[in-house]
């Protein structure tokens, strides 16, 4: 059995390498300039989409049935529509907001550096407000991206998991090994992408923005991709 899990895991690593996620990914935490904040969207991302590949292949594994090709289809479809829209949406908020990366210091002291935009504002920007709320908790938007990713993927995870284990509760753990697995590949991978993005945003705003443009646009050609492949001819 330990064997089966950790094959469970390393697919499930593999599984998060994917062109689709990785796009879905990037596109959400271009925009951030801290490698923490960056590694924290893809462990996110991670845990929404292990949420809905354990509640529906999971439940589709104890029910002893089989997901439908064509919901599977009309899944696929809906990412690839997602992935359009989170290109684009990025591409849209580069126009809208004058955003560029500097650094300043907090009243206690801790300075640091992050994306600001001065989106409407009518005074120049050195007389303009830098003063700014850093949100914390759990990335809500990830999240949600993960589990819509991870719906789709179900009905794949479903007939590898029926291949590859005899009993449902077995077939539960290689379920949770698995998604465990994306976690932990989304996660390292972010740091990957999070390197570049840091270091341009802090040295080379300009080169920041063409990552941004460039991560916007592979995800939407992806998406669109997605779309011709999945749509009904």
């Amino acid at each position: 059995m330990v064997s089966i899990l950790l094959l469970g895991l390393f697919i499930g690593m593999q599984h998060a390498l994917e062109a689709d996620h990785i796009a879905a990914v990037a596109s959400i935490a271009v925009r951030q300039s801290s490698v923490s904040r960056i590694v924290r969207h893809g462990a996110v991302w991670g845990v929404g989409h292990t949420i809905t590949l354990m509640m529906f292949a999971g439940a589709a594994l104890f029910l002893d049935q089989a997901i439908e090709e064509a919901l599977s289809t009309i899944l696929e479809l809906c990412v690839g529509l997602l992935l359009v829209g989170l290109g684009s949406h990025l591409f849209y908020r580069l126009w809208r907001d004058r955003v560029h990366f500097h650094t300043h210091r907090h009243a206690n002291g801790v300075q640091h550096l992050h994306a600001h935009s001065h989106r409407d504002e009518r005074e120049d920007h050195a007389s303009s407000e830098h003063n700014h709320a850093h949100p914390g908790g759990v990335p809500l938007k990830t999240l949600l991206v993960g589990m819509m990713q991870g719906l789709a993927g179900s009905a794949v995870l479903l007939v590898l998991t029926t291949a590859t284990v005899n009993d449902p509760v077995t077939g539960m753990m290689y379920i949770a090994m698995f998604g465990f697995g994306s976690v932990l590949g989304m996660a390292a991978l972010s740091v990957f992408i999070a390197i570049p993005l840091s270091y341009s945003a802090f040295a080379l705003t300009w080169v920041n923005r063409g990552l941004q443009v460039v991560v916007g646009g592979t995800t939407v050609i992806l998406g669109l991709a997605i779309v011709l492949r999945s749509a009904p001819i």
